[in-house]
């Protein structure tokens, strides 16, 4: 079978197509037929040398969280079978901590992340399969799990409700358009920020409120202050957004953080912290079942995971130097028919 290996850790020029024999399933294994597997800035920084999770001495390295497509084989144990149409949820976890027993599974002591999927079979946990509808296509499922997942977990994480505004820094991101998208199925307000009036306005018809288009820290404060004193701050860019969040949020207002896009430090104004009982908390990931409510609210017509443009498995660098590039709006998915 082909894969898309990282063969150098210098960015997209070390993306290369390898052959790798064709993988066998073990006890609780599947085989899956990949259709698609949406990348994320996860592989980005692996295959810019940015992650400790990957070094040279492990290349060639075949990365791809978010994989759906088709059973082909099954080891003993499994509960899927061959024919399955199905969707990854990338969670790696020990099963038997206190958080694999009680939930939430994504704060397991030994969580870690499936990688594997750019390329046209992957093996995988089965019991980490969800099963796909005929109305939702494996393309649209490729674009769910990392993106899709997290920013639903964030969201839930920060009690969003009906009416509430929800402020997403970065918001023409993979994360911050999921973020968007998400509150507005929720019933929730927004306001985006982005560099590029385009992509914000292609925000506009997935549900943002109001549009900000600024990098700048403290005119970003100054134009979401005018909008109102948001309940709760969608943080997946790190670095200066995390004081500008907390800042501008109301009293006990809740900011979820999830990503270093921006920057893996921030500095925050403390007695502001505590004064203003604001919440600031970390997440990664979500849950499986997050995942397969994301799978009923599309199977529903609820929402469209946004899909910016899909390569084909050969294109794979040419993907990933539209990630660094920071041209799309939304997510990037490669499949395998070339």
């Amino acid at each position: 079978m082909r894969a898309a290996a990282f063969t150098d850790l210098i960015g997209p020029d070390g993306v290369s197509i390898v052959e790798r024999p064709d993988p066998d399933p073990g006890p609780g294994e599947a085989v899956v037929d990949v259709d698609a597997c949406a990348i994320n800035r996860h592989d980005l920084w692996i295959l810019e040398g940015d992650s400790a999770m990957v070094s040279t001495e492990e290349l060639p390295f075949v990365s791809g969280l978010d994989v759906a497509g088709v059973v082909r084989a099954v080891g003993d144990g499994s509960h899927v079978e061959p024919g399955d149409r199905v969707v990854l949820c990338p969670n790696e976890t020990c099963g038997t901590c206190r958080f694999c027993r009680e939930g939430p599974e994504n704060l397991c002591a030994a969580f870690s992340l499936y990688h594997g999927g750019l390329a046209e079979s992957a093996v995988v946990s089965a019991d980490r399969l969800v099963s796909l509808p005929d109305s939702v296509d494996t393309t649209t499922a490729a674009a769910l799990p990392t993106a899709y997942m997290t920013a639903y977990h964030m969201l839930r994480r920060a009690d969003v409700e009906p009416g509430d505004l929800v402020f997403v820094p970065g918001a023409t991101g993979g994360v911050g358009v999921a973020c968007v998208q998400l509150a507005d199925v929720l019933g929730a307000r927004t306001i985006g920020t982005s560099s590029s009036s385009s992509k914000l306005a292609r925000l506009d018809d997935l549900g943002l409120d109001h549009a900000v288009q600024e990098t700048d820290p403290d005119t970003i404060r100054a134009a979401v202050a005018s909008v109102g004193k948001p309940d709760a701050v969608l943080n997946h860019l790190g670095g200066p957004y995390t004081r500008v969040g907390l800042d501008v949020m109301r009293r006990g207002g809740r900011m979820i953080v999830c990503g270093r896009t921006a920057g893996s430090s921030s500095e925050i104004d403390v007695p502001d912290l505590f004064l203003g009982h604001k919440r600031v908390e970390g997440s990664t990931m979500g849950t499986q079942r997050d995942l397969e409510r994301l799978v009923d609210l599309v199977a529903a017509g609820d929402f469209s995971p946004e899909i910016d443009a899909t390569y084909s498995l050969s294109e794979t660098g040419a993907a990933f130097a539209a990630m660094a590039e920071r041209e799309s709006v939304g997510k990037l998915v490669v499949t395998t028919d070339d």
